[in-house]
């Protein structure tokens, strides 16, 4: 989770922490120069609770917690127009308004992603994919469509990806699964007991699996061989689409697709434009052209 949606979200900090912490979102571009004697006294507080924030926000002391906060303040993320990832949009907006929150939306949001991706975790979770005899893809709702979109694309590089729960046979599909092939779960807020139950049967037969998930503290994580975890500003139920959590999970399927046909571009390239002149020109078009 980014330092400033901890900063946000305040979880299990005590009332005077919460207000060191609402001081430095309220005041970020000045934190880069303050001390722990300044952001004290500005706060009310005292030294030991200014570092107490430090630690809980996953640093030792104040120092690397300003450092942390300072690349937030001169961040193209914390630049970008903020929008309500729930309500992006007024009734009062015009059209163009509204295209140019939807814009500043999806900008946002791949920001907001790849500042919380982990460059091996990613390499890790294209081996898998790489190395798999056959991909079999969990998804359910709008994330389905986010698969179809990646099955699209795996195609071109002859990996052929199986929608896990398209015809409800979610439950043989994983009890089909070897530790040859390789499932992909993509659930936001992962609170799906059958998830967690396909999960524990895949660990239990060496099956490897890729989890993508906004919720950090989910129990289907450790279950997991690799867990891309992401956080958006999505609440769960009050909101007018899934905007911000489709947004990000196509992002990371298209990084996820770049790295796999990267690894034999120019393979990758010859096959597809051998198989684009059988379509385009050849046995495979409407109207091939006789040599």
């Amino acid at each position: 989770m980014l330092l400033i949606d901890k900063l946000r979200l305040q979880q299990d900090l005590t009332n005077t922490e919460k207000r060191i912490a609402d001081y430095i979102l309220e005041n970020l571009a000045e934190i880069p120069a303050i001390n722990v004697a300044d952001l004290a006294k500005n706060t009310y507080t005292s030294h030991s609770s200014v570092i107490r924030l430090s630690q809980k926000m996953g640093y030792e002391g104040f120092r690397d917690f300003r450092v942390a906060v300072s690349e937030i303040a001169h961040s193209d993320l914390y630049r970008s127009n903020p929008v309500d990832a729930n309500f992006p949009f007024l009734p009062q907006d015009s059209t163009k308004e509204i295209a140019k929150k939807i814009a500043d939306l999806t900008i946002n949001t791949v920001q907001r992603t790849y500042a919380q991706l982990d460059d091996q975790i990613l390499d890790e979770a294209a081996a898998l994919l790489a190395n798999a005899e056959r991909i079999f893809l969990f998804a359910q709702g709008d994330s389905q469509i986010r698969a179809r979109s990646f099955q699209n694309k795996l195609v071109k590089i002859n990996k052929f990806l199986i929608i896990a729960d398209e015809y409800a046979d979610e439950d043989w599909n994983a009890a089909s699964l070897t530790s040859r092939d390789c499932a992909i779960f993509i659930t936001y807020r992962a609170r799906v007991p059958q998830y967690e139950r396909m999960l524990k049967h895949f660990l239990n037969e060496n099956v490897p699996s890729i989890l993508m998930t906004g919720n950090s503290s989910s129990n289907l994580i450790p279950l997991a061989t690799q867990s891309i975890v992401f956080s958006q500003e999505e609440l769960d139920f009050i909101k007018v689409s899934t905007f911000s959590s489709q947004i990000a999970f196509e992002y990371i399927l298209d990084t996820l697709f770049s790295l796999l046909y990267a690894k034999n571009y120019q393979e990758n390239l010859a096959d597809f434009k051998k198989k684009n002149k059988w379509i385009e020109n050849g046995i495979l078009s409407d109207n091939p052209k006789i040599e």
